[in-house]
This record gives structure tokens, sequence and C-alpha cells, in this order.
């Protein structure tokens, strides 16, 4: 019996299989009018593709809880009824075919106003459609400008931001909410002593660095629901400390295990364990598998479920990667860009049922 396809409980809510569809920016929503940081007919195919495809969780991508917290002008966003009402008919597509319809919270910190990825990714004026990032520290990202510094009014909107966006993401349809605290964005740039300078309660130490992300868990964990969960993505190490030559410090996987602790207790259901994005030129090893040891020393030592993610292609790789207790689901990114049926696909190599459409198996051959 496959471990890959066996249904995965959070809470009360079951997840039919542990391939689930990582969060990955398209840089394709809506970008006028109020409909601004809506999803489009694109999303609509991108995500129920997946969901036809058999992944067991389908995540949309980093959604902006307010204007200026987008990577781009063109991210998708959930701080107005109208996003909202646009989200719902994705979710509606998403759990017609079987699949948890998640959604990942973010804001870009110092990583936003830039271009699209293939138009070079630069910082965009204000001509431009660009605005003036936030950070903790009024310290830049390389090549991008200087953002604004947070006062501590402002990091209290900012947790208020998060928990009325939770609470859109809950109207319209949403069985599962992920925190983006990883990849150099804002919370992730608040964990960080590579990106919090500050002196204040939200810097000095870690536990001061770890104020605002654990002040917005708790926020979006009141208004969610409490028989469905909540997870967080976090970054388990900036790769600074993996180059002995490197005097920088960083954030390493010692801060993650403790931050996953501390996560669990304020009502994490599961980790979401991925690595970089705080410096732009960290040495990363990149091989299939690479961040797979991080979360699975998360899962060891801080006793929290977590999923694995970062290059995992191969069916017979992500089924040893469930059956060996290494995670508790695996989180599938380009992959899935490359083949959306990659999960029924899966299910035929190892002898597996999966949830085939209807209008598909019958011709196929498969239930």
């Amino acid at each position: 019996m496959s471990s890959l396809f066996t249904p995965l409980t959070l809470r009360t809510l079951t997840i039919p299989n542990r391939v689930w569809m990582a969060p990955m920016c398209m840089y394709s929503a809506a970008d006028e009018g109020p409909l601004t940081g809506a999803p489009t007919d694109f999303h609509l195919t991108h995500l129920a593709s997946r969901a036809a495809g058999g992944a067991g969780l389908v995540m949309a991508e980093a959604t902006a809880v307010r204007a200026d917290g987008r990577i781009s002008p063109w991210d998708l966003g959930l701080w107005n009824d109208e996003q909202q009402s646009a989200f719902t008919r994705l979710t509606t597509a998403i759990r017609s075919h079987g699949s948890v319809p998640a959604i990942q919270l973010a804001h870009a910190g110092r990583k936003a106003a830039t271009d699209r990825p293939w138009l070079g990714g630069g910082a965009l004026s204000e001509a431009e459609g660009g605005w003036e990032a936030v950070a903790p520290s009024a310290w830049a990202f390389e090549g991008l400008p200087v953002p604004h510094e947070l006062t501590v009014a402002e990091i209290d909107r900012l947790v208020t931001d998060f928990a009325d966006s939770a609470r859109r993401a809950l109207a319209a349809g949403f069985q599962v909410v992920e925190v983006h605290g990883a990849h150099g964005y804002l919370l992730n740039s608040f964990l960080s002593p590579a990106g919090n300078r500050r002196t204040d309660a939200y810097g000095s130490d870690i536990e001061g660095r770890m104020r605002l992300p654990l002040r917005v868990v708790e926020a979006v964990r009141q208004v969610w629901p409490e028989d469905l969960p909540v997870f967080f993505r976090v970054s388990a190490t900036d790769w600074i400390q993996e180059n002995s030559e490197d005097t920088r410090t960083g954030w390493d996987a010692d801060d993650t295990v403790r931050l996953a602790k501390e996560l669990q207790a304020r009502g994490v259901d599961l980790v979401d364990v991925s690595t970089g994005g705080m410096v732009h030129d960290a040495p990363i090893p990149t091989a299939p598998g690479y961040q797979l040891p991080f979360a699975t020393r998360v899962r060891e030592e801080a006793g929290v479920p977590t999923a694995a993610v970062g290059l995992i292609t191969q069916a017979r790789q992500a089924e040893e990667i469930i059956a060996s207790g290494a995670a508790d689901a695996t989180m599938l990114g380009r992959e899935l860009l490359r083949d959306p049926y990659w999960a029924h696909h899966a299910a035929v190599e190892l002898d597996a049922s999966s949830r085939w459409p209807v209008q598909y198996g019958y011709a196929v051959g498969r239930p």
C-alpha cells in the first residue's frame, strides 16, 4: 500500500493524499480598479487543473494582506470584498475535484514593488506602479531600494491585516490557511538577524525577532475555526552559516526548531519547511530533496507535522519521504507546472488509487 496516497487528518480536516501543490507566484492577478489583486481566469485554470490532476491539497500562491505587501503589482491580494468574491469560484472548483483548497497569506516586506521575474524582477518606480517597501529595519535587499522601517503602531496594524485576510479566506471557502514566514519576505525578515537590526521589543534577540510572526499566528488562529488547520511556511536556514568563510549572522536550523515549538504552542498544525531567500548570494547546495533534512529535524525535535519541499520530482522519491517518516506531506512546485496530472501518474507507478475525474477515468481505464 502506498504511503504517499494515504489520507492525512489535521484537526477534523482529512486531506486525501500527501501530494500537495506548493504556492507559486504567477504574477497574473488583475491590476486595475477594485479588482486589483483578484484572481483571474488564469488562476482558475491553473489551480483547478492541479485539483483535477489528483493533488490532495491545492494552495493558492502568496496572497498579500494589503496592497503594499505585494511582491509586484500583479500579485494576488485579499484585503477587500471584490477580491474575496473572486476567490470563491477558485475554492468551489478545487473542492469539486475532491481536493482541499488552501491559501498562503503574505507580506513581501523589503522585497516588494518589483517587476515580473520574466521582465527582470527589478524595482519599480512610483511612475511604473511601484511603492515604498516596508521592513523591520531600513536595510535593503540587494539591488532594491532601502525600505521604510516599520513603527510599532504600523506593526500592530500588520497583525490586524493578517487576521482580516484570514477571515476573508474563510469566507471565500478556503479550508487551510498558511502564514508565509519564509524566503526573505516580511515575517522572515523579522525572524532573521540578516534582515532585522531593531533594538526594541521586535529585535535584539531571538525572542524579539520571533515576536511579530508569533503575534500574527495568534491573531490568525483566533479568527480561524478550531476544527481547521493553520500552516506556517519557514525558511529553515538562510544558508549563511553553511559557508564557513561567511562571517555574517543568519537564521539557522536550531532557530527553526525553537520557532516550530512556539508555533505549535500557538495552534499551528503543520510547518511547511523551505529554506533561503534572505540574502541574494547564499551558497545553496541544490539537489533532489536538499531541504528534506530540515523538515525531518523539525518533525522529530519539535514534534510538529511537516511538509517537505524542494526538487521533489519522482514518485518513488516522494513515496520514500512519507514511508520513512521524514515528513508528513510533500509539496510539489515546478514539477506540477510541468505535469498537472503528476499525482495520477505517480499513483499508477506506485500501484495506488487516485481520484481520476470520471470524465477521464472511464476513457483511460482508471477509477
